[in-house]
């Protein structure tokens, strides 16, 4: 029994830009699933006065991100593409570092600014290319992952500024 070609993709978007978006876009992927991994193991793993501010900080955080990666990995498939789904894509397309050590809470609040402002540059990236694609949902979808992480960083810098 021969099975029909599935069509071709015809969404107004290139070939090649779908490409770059898609290549993008893994990179978005990698960077908020290697941040979930982080929040979640700094949720499990952080001690100190802060302790239940902080642990329930990260599951609010943690949790948004669970739901982020799947959106994101969709958006790659709408575009024609496989979506990376194992950890060693992830490390290769990740620009967030992974560490062995358990830090001190201040340390994770550190690291974590730094992991959500990754994920706003390389959004900001992707942006630029959907932008030029004219492709608004990939564009929606990056502007609403800009939002977040921007205030994510922003809560948590805030954790770590001194009163006055």
């Amino acid at each position: 029994m021969n099975v029909p070609a599935a069509p071709a993709i015809n969404i107004g978007i290139s070939t090649d830009h779908r490409a770059s978006l898609a290549q993008g876009l893994s990179r978005l992927l990698a960077d908020s699933y290697t941040l979930y991994l982080k929040t979640h193991n700094y949720h499990w793993n952080v001690t100190g006065p802060m302790f239940n501010t902080l642990h329930l900080m990260f599951e609010q955080q943690y949790t948004e991100l669970a739901l982020a990666v799947d959106l994101i990995a969709e958006r790659i498939r709408a575009l024609g593409h496989r979506a990376p789904g194992s950890y060693q894509a992830y490390a290769a397309l990740t620009g967030i570092t992974e560490e062995q050590d358990v830090p001190s809470a201040s340390t994770m609040l550190q690291r974590l600014v730094e992991g959500q402002e990754t994920v706003v540059r390389t959004a900001r990236e992707v942006f630029r290319i959907a932008d030029e694609a004219n492709d608004e949902p990939t564009a929606d979808l990056l502007t609403q992952r800009m939002q977040v992480h921007e205030k994510n960083a922003w809560m948590l810098r805030s954790m770590l500024e001194a009163d006055g």
